[in-house]
């Protein structure tokens, strides 16, 4: 962003009147130190590096929103990986250990001290980990234009829950698995196929088998056309399986050549985005030829039932459920189903817990960093394809991953 702080408008819409809001972040103008803002609403705690680990905060940052339906407005500097944290009915705990590095709140750690708590948090409506407290954005610039996600309805985690019962219940318990209840038997989150694997390693093996298999064998004698959407063109897969040594274990970024590794992963997170959604065998230009877009999404069994409910109960459909959620056919100009809302000169942006206020949809924007027409040009890659589909496939043989 431009301004050198932005105004942040934290409203409470839950039913209680005890409600903690925790904003953190990297001060891009303090050499990216990590900080918490204080209950103030303007001034930004530092944390020292401690000589032992796991130590407390030396301030309370807990921000009080007050009784459902009041609003807290804080104002905060530059920042970056910036997040909100809410909590309702008690407070959160972060420590701290040598560096100093920061103890984030956890759901996939049972020996948290915040496990049990009803909390969450919002980073650009992020359902990567887990769904808890409906969150919603609108997002106002100096010119007067907003843009809006509307988030959960107040009873969204209960049909999320819900519904993933119901999907368990027809293949073997399977996703039932990813709902976490509270010590009041009450539906505290649904944890997202990556995070419910952490406490569980063996959930979901070899669900996505068949598929994998599906598609290996029918792009060994296909073309797969991948737009990468930007300067590198269409990347094509190969007309026969690829050799021992081409099929290397090499990930889609990190261990490839640095020259391609940033065009490696453009087709990498179009290829996990097709995967998720269960349109890889259905279409074979990635991620264009789609016929209406998001409504032939999550049609086939496999598929990532997660992120399909989780779109299915947001109130306008957007919300960042899998990793590479964001990426969109070329050309799309309706809202994204990431649920973002970006602009360089913001004003306010509210954030309300608990459900919605009421109101239309706002205009949804094409993230440009994962649609944009690009270069559509057919060129030959410079880098293996086919060991980067190869290795993609065998990532997912049975599991979600990034």
């Amino acid at each position: 962003m431009t301004n050198p702080t932005t105004q942040i408008a934290l409203k409470n819409n839950t039913s209680s009147s005890v409600v903690y809001a925790y904003v953190t972040g990297l001060d891009i103008n303090k050499n990216n130190a990590y900080g918490f803002l204080q209950p103030d609403g303007k001034t930004l705690y530092y944390p020292d590096s401690p000589s032992q680990v796991q130590q407390p905060l030396a301030v309370d940052c807990a921000i009080p929103l007050g009784a459902p339906g009041t609003t807290t407005t804080v104002t905060i500097p530059q920042l970056a990986g910036g997040r909100i944290w809410f909590a309702v009915d008690n407070k959160l705990t972060f420590l701290l250990n040598p560096g100093p590095g920061i103890v984030e709140p956890s759901v996939t750690n049972t020996d948290d001290l915040n496990y049990k708590l009803n909390w969450g948090f919002c980073e650009f409506t992020c359902y990567v980990d887990f769904v808890a407290i409906p969150i919603a954005l609108e997002l106002l610039n100096t010119a007067g234009n907003k843009q809006v996600v509307q988030g959960l309805p107040t009873d969204g985690l209960d049909q999320i829950c819900a519904q993933l019962t119901q999907q368990g219940a027809s293949e073997n318990g399977i996703w039932d698995k990813l709902i976490v209840k509270g010590p009041d038997g009450k539906n505290l989150r649904a944890m997202s196929p990556n995070s419910g694997r952490i406490g569980n390693s063996g959930l979901f093996d070899g669900y996505y088998q068949p598929y994998v298999d599906e598609a290996w064998s029918k792009y060994t004698n296909t073309d797969l056309k991948v737009d990468t959407q930007a300067q590198w063109g269409i990347a094509h897969s190969p007309s026969h399986p690829p050799s021992t040594s081409s099929a290397a274990a090499r990930g889609p970024s990190g261990t490839y050549p640095i020259q391609t590794r940033d065009e490696m992963g453009a087709i990498g997170a179009r290829l996990a985005a097709a995967f998720n959604r269960s349109t890889l065998i259905s279409n074979p230009d990635q991620p264009d030829a789609i016929q209406n877009g998001a409504n032939n999404y999550y049609k086939t069994n496999p598929t990532n039932h997660y992120a399909r409910i989780v779109h299915g109960v947001n109130l306008d459909g957007r919300g960042y459920a899998f990793p590479y959620d964001d990426v969109v056919p070329s050309g799309a100009t309706g809202p994204d189903q990431a649920g973002t809302v970006f602009d360089g000169s913001p004003e306010l942006l509210t954030v309300t817990v608990g459900g919605p206020n009421g109101g239309s949809v706002g205009n949804g924007r094409e993230d440009k960093g994962a649609a944009g027409d690009g270069d559509k040009e057919k060129k030959k890659t410079a880098f293996d394809f086919p060991a980067l589909f190869k290795k993609i496939m065998a990532m997912l043989k049975g599991i979600f991953r990034k």
